[in-house]
């Protein structure tokens, strides 16, 4: 008696500590494989870590997830993101930091929950009061059918990104926003206060100013000087026929664009043989 007694124990234990655990049992797969993305937004990085659940022929929204119903957003233990940086969701100021990121499912609507409460198996210990932000969004019916949940970054730019839910025929979008403009530009005037820099400094500062569509007389001014430094580079003669053209000055964006033609030439660099005489094409009108 005392060893049926044991063994119920046993077998109770094992189920309670199987609900609260994320490892595996060696040597078998897990039926919802791990994943962790990490998306770079401006200065910082965006890291999620969830379990990817199948359909297998079952009902998602509105059956195994019920419509109104607190979501794990994936399976096993709740879904967590890293902010590396404070960040905007849907507009909605996120201090940098860890959460669980729950969600309630619904038809036409869902309400997207970041949770201070980490490291939570499912949502059966989930508590509102642990809250720091909700807010809703649309829900979309997607034609092609996704078996495996994905929980995936799309339209990636250097101040944000779109942090998207997707399983069977439904997805969800979640826009999460940056503002490290004014660091940023004030590291880009810092470094280019130095005689010179290295070819990746120039590209990249002049990028981010042709981008944000910012001073083109200020980036003009460090295209003269990259050119100086790195003559055998058509990038920023590709760049200085934008800037020209921005500017309206056409003229002078056509003769940028022949000049970085004959470079990319004669370095044989057929991608900007390419970009260069788009540009051409865009400075001349022809």
């Amino acid at each position: 008696m005392k060893t049926n007694h044991f063994m119920v124990l046993t077998i109770l234990l094992l189920a309670v500590a199987s609900h609260h655990t994320h490892a595996q049992v060696p040597g078998l797969p897990n039926p919802s494989p791990t994943q962790t993305i990490d998306q770079e937004i401006g200065l910082g990085h965006v890291l999620v870590t969830y379990s990817r659940p199948n359909v297998k022929d079952r009902k998602i929204f509105g059956g195994l997830v019920p419509f109104g119903t607190v979501w794990r957003t994936g399976a096993n233990t709740a879904t967590e993101i890293t902010f590396s940086e404070d960040v905007k969701l849907e507009g909605h100021t996120v201090p940098a930091g860890t959460y669980s990121l729950f969600t309630i499912p619904d038809k036409n609507q869902w309400t997207i929950i970041l949770n201070k409460a980490v490291k939570e198996w499912g949502a059966y210990s989930y508590k509102p009061e642990n809250d720091l932000l909700r807010f809703t969004v649309k829900p979309a019916h997607i034609n092609d059918k996704h078996e495996t949940l994905a929980i995936q970054f799309a339209n990636s730019t250097t101040s944000s990104a779109d942090l998207q839910i997707v399983w069977d025929y439904t997805a969800v979008s979640i826009r999460v926003t940056v503002d490290d403009d004014a660091k940023i530009t004030a590291t880009i005037e810092e470094l280019m206060k130095a005689d010179h820099n290295s070819n990746l400094v120039y590209f990249n500062a002049i990028q981010y100013y042709y981008n944000n569509n910012k001073d083109a007389d200020k980036a003009l001014a460090w295209i003269k000087k990259a050119k100086a430094d790195v003559p055998t580079n058509p990038a920023y003669h590709l760049f200085e026929s934008r800037f020209l053209l921005r500017k309206g000055d056409k003229t002078s964006a056509v003769a940028a664009a022949e000049a970085g033609i004959q470079v990319a030439k004669e370095r044989k660099f057929e991608e900007y043989i390419k970009l260069l005489s788009e540009a051409l094409v865009q400075a001349s009108g022809k």
